[in-house]
């Protein structure tokens, strides 16, 4: 008996034990197999990273050695800077170092990107470099060739050692504080030499395009839990305000906000916002749910949409674009100001498609973009900035909007739908210059004429 049950479980779990072994090295292969793509990708991306720091350089003393700065070689050189510190930017980017302190390094490339792009695309037969710009210029090569200097002997040492990134991640994802780790080091020190630099004088143009937004350029005063729990209660519906919870986040910062919890007194589900201490304005709206049939179509939903902001205090906002994924629309909604559309000045509503009630909201470009700036008269008749479209686009509306240039400069452009290939198009015109300012490819099913 004891022999024929032998006889028959032997078989089986050899061949239990087989498939387990199987399933272990299939698995095993299949990490290190991710493991060795991971470390391939980091290496790509460092040594990427060294390279355009390197063509930055040779860049930034191409340009220095441009006899006149008003020609095109000038422009062409800055523009290539611009490239270069983007790709930097990127390279850094895909590199493991969110838990190192890389920051000023980031900070310095995108200034550096910011003040080469200004630069370039400005008409420098009107507007010549200055002589603080040329200091710039002269500053931003000296230290890119030290940031380059110090990322070759990191770079050496990865190379000499064979030394792995995975073990960067490792390291910093430890709980240990003493880290010790050559890739480390070698980055610490980078960003420790460009933190020790003096300020530099980027110029107007690239500081405002530099500028970071915080809460404290928000009109009103400070306001109170109390005033926010008020708030927040009349947004949602609530006679109680006393049944939310509130939190203050960022004390003493530029970026003060309370954050509110709760549950929708008609739903019962979770509520969250945050509004910002300053001013206390509504910065964002979350009320998430699984929503598992779709009933309205895009129109529906816009309409939902602006209604739901025309209740809350946001009045004559336009939608400007539709998206929808898993039977939530994303719908984003600019100010319409004397038949102006103001595209800085929006907001993005989450509509849920089963009935139309609205799950979400983000407000951030609205409230900065809230202040008294009044739309100047175009310098130019519609019908001549019409002649500066391609023959061949088929217009089929046009009108008057706001919006920010490649300088991150709100202005007055000309709007022109239509079609051109069998793609269509918004083309913004600058209505004081007849310049192109930016075109933009309308996806199939948005809404092209924002409104």
């Amino acid at each position: 008996m004891y022999k024929r049950f032998s006889a028959i479980m032997f078989p089986i779990l050899l061949v239990a034990l087989i498939g387990t072994g199987v399933w272990g090295y299939r698995e095993n292969q299949e990490k290190n197999s991710i493991l060795i793509k991971a470390e391939n990708q980091y290496q790509r991306a460092f040594h990427d990273l060294s390279f355009n720091v390197d063509k930055l350089q040779t860049e930034l003393g191409n340009t220095l050695a441009v006899n006149r700065a008003s020609n095109g070689l000038f422009k062409k050189n800055l523009a290539n800077v611009w490239r270069l510190t983007s790709q930097a930017q990127s390279d850094i980017n895909q590199l493991p170092l969110t838990l190192l302190p890389f920051n000023k390094t980031e900070e310095f490339l995108a200034h550096m990107s910011n003040f080469a792009f200004q630069t370039s695309v400005r008409d420098l037969s009107k507007e010549p470099l200055t002589d603080d710009e040329k200091k710039t210029l002269s500053v931003l090569y000296d230290r890119s060739k030290e940031i380059n200097n110090s990322l070759r002997e990191v770079q050496g040492k990865v190379l000499a050692n064979n030394l792995r990134w995975m073990d960067v991640e490792v390291a910093l994802a430890s709980e240990n504080n003493k880290l010790d780790n050559t890739i480390i080091d070698g980055f610490r020190m980078v960003d420790k030499k460009v933190s020790g630099y003096p300020e530099i004088n980027w110029g107007p143009a690239a500081e405002s395009m530099n500028t970071v937004r915080n809460f404290q350029a928000l009109s009103g005063s400070e306001a109170s839990m109390e005033e926010i729990k008020q708030k927040a209660a009349q947004f949602i519906g609530m006679d109680d305000p006393g049944r939310l919870a509130v939190v203050e986040n960022g004390t003493g910062t530029d970026f003060n906000t309370y954050s509110v919890s709760g549950k929708k007194p008609d739903t019962g589900h979770e509520v969250h916002m945050d509004f910002t201490k300053k001013g206390g304005q509504l910065y964002w709206y979350m009320s998430p749910r699984d929503v598992t049939s779709k009933v309205l179509d895009e129109r529906g939903a816009r309409d939902a949409a602006a209604q739901f902001l025309d209740e809350h205090g946001y009045k004559d906002m336009t939608a400007v674009s539709y998206d929808e994924y898993q039977n939530v629309a994303s719908i984003t909604m600019a100010a319409r100001e004397n038949n102006v559309i103001v595209y800085p000045k929006k907001i993005i509503v989450r509509v849920a498609l089963d009935n139309g009630e609205v799950i979400g909201l983000q407000a951030a470009d609205y409230i900065h973009e809230n202040r008294e700036q009044p739309i100047p008269e175009p310098g130019m008749k519609l019908e001549e900035a019409r002649k500066m479209l391609n023959p061949d686009f088929k217009l089929t509306s046009q009108n008057l909007a706001v919006i920010k240039n490649d300088l991150k400069k709100n202005t007055l452009c000309y709007q022109f739908n239509g079609s051109l290939n069998g793609n269509q198009y918004r083309i913004y015109i600058n209505a004081n210059t007849g310049q192109e300012e930016k075109i933009e490819t309308v996806k199939p099913g948005e809404n092209q004429t924002g409104g």
